[in-house]
């Protein structure tokens, strides 16, 4: 079949944010969209000539098309070798150790993480690099120069590859090799918790209920936890995949994993309940009336994480992004090991990750991870904790307790509003910013800030600069407010607020978060002047 080489125009809005490219459906559907923005991967990468890719996504609407075209493109531009997962799947940490295993020279990631999916919905993609991890700033900023100057890009007619087909197939001169998407993953996780002991935690009647939330995890978690592990069939909840994942929104937390958290503070609840997002990186944890916060999560795994054999050695070190709560720094601190703040996005975390800086890292968004890949990892989260359940044969509410008498509670939440006006999102920051010299000392209301700064990050490993990464206010006490603008949205923006307030009183380690968070709140509500700059007098979503 022959190759086209299709003249074509730069397509303004192609600038990766902290996960790639995301955008509504529609326009990646549009003519020449998503081909301009594959080709400027691939010019951005230096070319795929002669290289190995893995390719795969979360199942969402226009996952598959999506994905011939890519084949097409890569083969037209003269690489050797795709290895897709079956019927176009692959959870974006399966996916990084599948470019680690074989020695891929990176990855195309179609996902838009737990945005929802459909017609009408969001569609994403990303490119990921030889580690296995996403690209680095330095990567995105070429790839983005290269679509403001795009003018052709190439393409092969050939017939669609058959996706459901295991084994080699080819495309032109390039092959295609189609594979279970789950096996290498499951050997992946036998290395790293142990097995038998989560076996004997079911067999002795443990209960547990994990919602799939109809995205990519459901193949995974249905092999793993009910065939392999011997959980109960029926543990796994929304377990098929679907284009626009049950009509639902894919992001594990209270408000849109009502189903799970229904069951978890009913009257016969599981022993323990988990969820993962769209492509499966991201998780939430909760014991038996017992929400567990990622950030305390994040700290409870490094507190725990020699139970599981991979970590039985210790931890290198761990990270956090900014916004993530403390909890993590007062674990590591105890442990003797260091603790790194990186910016929010997962990319930030690779460098120390292939450095041996640190074994774990976390984000307050529900994204937790170690170094057996480079992306954080849903249901691998899920099975530490299972790991560390079975060894310490406590509850989730118990554990949790020890660990704020251990170290203290920072009460957490988060509160997003979304689909905000651009230009008043930005006026809000901007004037903020332009206040933080001047902050320090200052009352407001019952509180009195400490410090304040515009948070920039120095990678110690290659000495690159992050700056602009989120407005902090410290107060008095161990309060803290930090205010974003989130890179992750496909529309007008989404401003988030973070508050966190140190407890460290046994007799206030079980209080009501949003009392003790209230003074804070108000805090930071009057120092942004949110409300009247936004228009908005309530959060879109709080957790």
């Amino acid at each position: 079949m022959p190759i086209h080489t299709v003249r074509t125009t730069p397509i303004d809005g192609q600038k990766p944010g902290t996960s790639g490219l995301r955008k509504k459906t529609a326009v990646f559907r549009r003519p020449h969209f998503l081909e301009n923005y594959v080709q400027s991967i691939f010019d951005g990468i230096g070319g795929v000539e002669g290289k190995t890719l893995v390719i795969g996504g979360d199942g969402r609407f226009f996952n598959d098309a999506a994905i011939q075209i890519i084949l097409r493109m890569a083969s037209a531009n003269g690489a050797t070798k795709c290895i897709v997962g079956q019927g176009g799947i692959l959870s974006t940490p399966a996916a990084s150790h599948l470019i680690r295993l074989r020695k891929a020279d990176g990855g195309l990631i179609l996902s838009a993480s737990h945005n929802p999916g459909g017609a009408n919905a969001d569609f994403g993609l990303k490119y990921n690099g030889p580690n296995g991890g996403p690209a680095s700033e330095a990567v995105t900023d070429k790839i983005y120069q290269r679509t403001k100057t795009l003018d052709l890009y190439k393409i092969c007619a050939a017939d669609d590859v058959d996706l459901g087909a295991i084994g080699m197939q080819s495309l032109e001169d390039m092959a295609v090799e189609i594979v279970d998407p789950v096996a290498d993953y499951a050997d992946l996780m036998q290395t790293i918790v142990n097995f038998d002991k989560i076996r004997a935690l079911f067999s002795g009647g443990f209960t547990m209920c994990f919602d799939a939330m109809h995205a990519v995890t459901g193949p995974y978690a249905h092999t793993i936890l009910e065939d392999m592990l011997g959980a109960p069939k029926g543990t796994v909840l929304n377990g098929t995949p679907s284009p626009d994942f049950g009509k639902g929104h894919p992001d594990p937390n209270p408000i849109w994993a009502k189903e799970l958290m229904n069951r978890m503070y009913g009257a016969d609840a599981p022993d323990f309940g988990a969820a993962s997002d769209g492509d499966g990186d991201r998780n939430m944890i909760v014991g038996r009336a017992a929400y567990v916060t990622p950030s305390d999560s994040l700290a409870l795994l490094t507190a725990h994480a020699h139970l599981a054999p991979a970590y039985r050695g210790g931890l290198a070190g761990v990270a956090r992004s900014m916004p993530t709560s403390r909890a993590v720094d007062r674990v590591a601190e105890s442990l003797g090991i260091a603790c790194y703040e990186t910016p929010t996005g997962w990319k930030f975390f690779g460098n120390l990750l292939d450095a041996g800086k640190v074994t774990l890292c976390g984000e307050e968004s529900a994204g937790t991870g170690s170094d057996h890949v480079r992306e954080k990892d849903g249901l691998w989260a899920v099975l530490l904790w299972l790991n560390i359940l079975a060894e310490t044969k406590k509850s989730v509410s118990d554990l949790m307790a020890d660990l704020w008498a251990a170290h203290g509670r920072c009460y957490y939440a988060r509160f997003d509003y979304e689909d905000v006006e651009s230009d008043k999102a930005n006026t809000m920051i901007d004037a903020l910013r332009a206040k933080l010299p001047t902050l320090a000392g200052a009352k407001i209301g019952a509180m009195t800030v400490a410090a304040a700064d515009e948070f920039s990050y120095l990678d110690p490993v290659d000495g690159s600069v992050s700056s602009g990464q989120g407005l902090r206010v410290a107060f008095e006490g161990g309060a803290r407010a930090v205010f974003r603008l989130s890179g992750t949205g496909t529309q007008g923006a989404t401003i988030r607020l973070y508050l966190e307030q140190l407890e460290t009183d046994p007799h206030h380690l079980q209080d009501d978060p949003e009392t003790v968070l209230a003074n804070v709140r108000n805090a930071a509500l009057e120092i942004s002047d949110l409300q009247a700059i936004t228009g908005r007098h309530a959060p879109d979503v709080i957790t």
